[in-house]
């Protein structure tokens, strides 16, 4: 398999969180250097084991369990302004990666639940304490 290919198909099982848990600034960075042979498959806690398993496959090494210093594998979350206690510092919005919150300065905020990929990088961004992380319904965003 090419390179290239290869790294798509390795992206495409990483879980698109942009999370940063593995080290890197992002699934494709990651996916990178896994083709490089410079990481193992098991940096990424929001893949969990069966991702390390997958991830292994593709690449023709022996499967791991994900390393659980780097974090845990939670169920899907979507992050959650609380309203009342924004303060429309903005800083929720530099942090995160995809671009899931929107709001302007001195104005209340909001995430965009359909892109939030739940990473948790806007939650130790907010001076005021005023994100949460809700479990993601599991029938995705359009249930209930």
């Amino acid at each position: 398999m090419a390179a290239l290919a290869r790294i798509e198909r390795l992206d495409r099982l990483l879980p698109q969180t942009q999370c940063g848990q593995c080290g890197f600034d992002g699934c494709r960075p990651y996916a990178e250097a896994m083709d490089r042979g410079e990481v193992g498959v098991d940096r990424c806690p929001p893949g969990g084991d069966s991702g390390a398993r997958a991830l292994a496959h593709v690449l023709g090494v022996p499967a791991l369990p994900y390393d659980r210093s780097r974090g845990t594998c939670e169920p899907p979350q979507v992050a959650w302004v609380v309203e009342a206690d924004c303060i429309g510092c903005t800083k929720c919005i530099q942090a995160c990666p995809v671009d899931a919150i929107v709001g302007g300065t001195k104005l209340m905020h909001t995430v965009i639940p359909p892109l939030c990929t739940g990473c948790e990088l806007c939650v130790p961004a907010c001076p005021v304490d005023c994100i949460e992380l809700h479990p993601l319904p599991s029938g995705g965003l359009d249930a209930g």
